[in-house]
């Protein structure tokens, strides 16, 4: 089992060698292959890469999300001390909600379009709080008072369609912390709003769980939003971690070749005041089926020799909470020195 001195001994959540498998007639599709980390108590950690690196399909699996018939998911999910994938269905709709909650991605698809705001936050305070009638919608109007959406005694009554973007993510994050959860899990909570609304959303994130003292995983693809928002910061990579550390030190000290290509392709004043072109990571990445050897990210780094194409690179530790997966480690750091 992974053990990392940053994390207390009892961590809130503990992944350990998570799997996540697509079933399909023409093969199988490894999603996900084999990830272990830890998240403590009221720290928010984020999960950095491309679009088909696994991060969301990571979020959904601890969520236990995804359709059984066509996946399948091993490994140990352990949230205070006990194990999601062990529990029944019944068992794990008692604990999202309410112990373990999620913002998606896209509010206008995720929310109900035929049944109001309040009557949306008033299913999981009914099911989780025991709250109904006045009472539950007593408690949505606080909700939505408390991300700041103005008028919430009248918004309690409208229905998706009738707000915002950025107020219905707003509603999203109201029904993800009405029932106080441990842990909140947040896919791209910014991706689909405009750069004020942005900045905005991910205030109140910052507020709210450090008032609730919840725990994050802040699912992006946005380093300018970790480096606002996270403690720790895990960079996938096909399905693997390639990367973990504390946000400053990953800024300061990247190690592997692709977190030094997602730091270099982050626009900054200085770039584009001289009208160069940012910099570019070649090639695109592996899809699911494709049968990989050894590094995934071999065929597009630079540094790679043939024991980065034969043999998966194992996670070393090096430094206290800074652990990376590459044959050419000391290559970097002689780099960076």
């Amino acid at each position: 089992m992974y053990e990392d001195a940053s994390v207390s001994a009892a961590p809130l959540l503990d992944v350990e060698d998570l799997q996540t498998q697509f079933l399909a007639r023409d093969g199988i599709g490894r999603a996900v292959n084999g990830i272990s980390f830890q998240v403590a108590e009221g720290e928010t950690v984020a999960i950095v890469g491309e679009s088909g690196s696994g991060k969301s399909v990571t979020a959904m699996s601890i969520m236990r999300l995804l359709p059984a018939r066509t996946t399948r998911v091993a490994g140990k999910v352990r949230l205070l001390g006990r194990d999601l994938m062990a529990l029944t269905e019944e068992d794990m709709r008692s604990i999202r909600g309410n112990v373990l909650s999620m913002i998606f991605q896209d509010p206008m698809s995720s929310l109900n379009p035929v049944l109001t705001v309040g009557q949306q936050i008033g299913e999981a305070l009914a099911l989780h709080a025991g709250l109904r009638g006045r009472a539950a919608q007593d408690r949505a109007v606080a909700m939505l008072e408390l991300v700041g959406i103005p008028e919430p005694r009248r918004r309690v009554r409208q229905y998706p369609h009738e707000l915002s973007g950025g107020m219905c993510q707003r509603v999203m994050i109201a029904m993800a912390l009405a029932c106080e959860p441990r842990l909140l899990i947040a896919d791209e909570p910014t991706t689909a709003l405009d750069v004020t609304i942005q900045a905005q959303i991910l205030d109140l994130v910052k507020d709210l769980t450090r008032r609730t003292g919840a725990a994050v995983v802040l699912i992006t693809h946005d380093l300018g939003v970790v480096w606002e928002v996270a403690q720790r910061v895990l960079v996938m990579y096909a399905g693997r971690v390639v990367e973990e550390a504390p946000v400053a030190q990953v800024f300061r000290d990247p190690l592997h070749p692709y977190t030094r290509g997602l730091l270099g392709a982050v626009p900054t004043l200085d770039s584009s005041a001289g009208g160069g072109r940012l910099a570019e990571i070649p090639g695109t990445v592996p899809g699911i089926k494709e049968r990989i050897d050894g590094c995934a990210f071999a065929g597009r780094c630079a540094l790679a020799v043939d024991a980065c194409r034969a043999v998966v690179p194992a996670l070393q530790v090096k430094s206290p909470g800074h652990r990376v997966a590459c044959h050419r480690v000391e290559v970097q750091e002689g780099a960076g020195s």
